[in-house]
């Protein structure tokens, strides 16, 4: 498909649908850590990724070269990748889909902060700055409420930590050498340096093997074959399509969508403190990937889950 200047009707559907597929992936997560260490599962998530990423591209033809001068960024967004993932599996283990989503997905927040003191062309605006105030509310209000007794600070912390792994993992696709490379090599990199990071710090969490049942093996396969390798390629095609700052505002719905399918699917409890909270984060986040009138580009939406 050729390049386009705004989000059509296919565009938004296909992003609608890749946010509903992200909050599904939480829960399926979750499920999982049942059957599986959670460190130890994303571990072999990042294994098999890497052997279906490899796949693709032989099949596509793009030669698997690490270029000059893009080798050191590539191993450091590989170690965030892998703490990126590390937090957001022992959260999702720890506390529930709908908190760990409100949390985990104030990752523009963090983003734009960092930008703003990073790259000179992407400074806090005064519609960003009311953002950031909104989803940081939102976020405090998240982990301080202790009403519903469903979730544990440890696992909000951790949601928190992989928020923050997450963006600067963004800001280093986007303001160093590795923004030279194809997204394709950018995922195989971040796949294959985290995989042993996160297989070793995996024998600091427990056994490996829970109560290990033919649908912990069955969400071990969705996430190495059509998260990681397939949806991630997904998005990426997404980005090559679609303006940067349209890709982002469609970001506040995976929150949203995470809630939902929590209480759906899970029996979650969704109280008005949650609901308040979501609603801040997700004011929040359209804020700041709100383009300014001068420039039509944002933070880099970089997503993952």
């Amino acid at each position: 498909m050729e390049r386009k200047s705004q989000i059509d009707t296919f565009g938004a559907v296909a992003l609608t649908g890749f946010a509903l597929f992200l909050a599904f992936n939480q829960v399926v997560i979750k499920v999982t850590n049942g059957g599986l260490q959670p460190v130890f599962f994303a571990g072999l998530r990042s294994a098999g990724a890497v052997v279906c990423i490899w796949l693709y591209l032989r099949w596509r033809g793009i030669p698997l070269r690490f270029e000059p001068g893009t080798r050191l960024a590539g191993f450091v967004a590989g170690v965030f990748f892998g703490i990126q993932f590390l937090c957001l599996f022992v959260a999702l283990d720890l506390t529930t889909v709908g908190r760990s989503a409100v949390i985990f997905y104030s990752m523009p927040v963090w983003l734009a902060i960092i930008a703003h003191w990073v790259m000179p062309s992407d400074k806090i605006t005064p519609i960003k700055a009311i953002g950031l105030a909104f989803a940081m509310a939102g976020v405090a209000w998240a982990m301080l409420d202790r009403s519903s007794g469903a979730g544990s600070i440890w696992g909000d912390l951790a949601a928190l930590g992989g928020a923050l792994a997450w963006a600067i993992n963004a800001m280093i696709a986007k303001a160093s050498p590795l923004s030279r490379v194809r997204p394709e090599m950018q995922l195989f990199w971040q796949v294959a340096v985290s995989t042993p990071i996160l297989l070793i710090a995996a024998f600091f969490f427990g056994p490996f093997v829970r109560e290990l049942g033919p649908i912990h093996i069955a969400g071990l396969a969705f996430q190495i074959v059509v998260v990681v390798s397939a949806g991630f390629i997904f998005w990426l095609w997404l980005l090559s399509i679609y303006p940067a700052s349209g890709v982002a505002s469609f970001s506040f719905l995976s929150p949203v969508l995470s809630v939902g399918l929590g209480w759906l699917l899970l029996g979650e409890a969704v109280g008005p403190h949650l609901i308040g909270a979501l609603v801040l984060v997700a004011i929040g986040i359209v804020l700041i990937n709100r383009p300014s009138k001068s420039r039509k580009t944002s933070a880099s939406p970089v997503h993952s889950g």
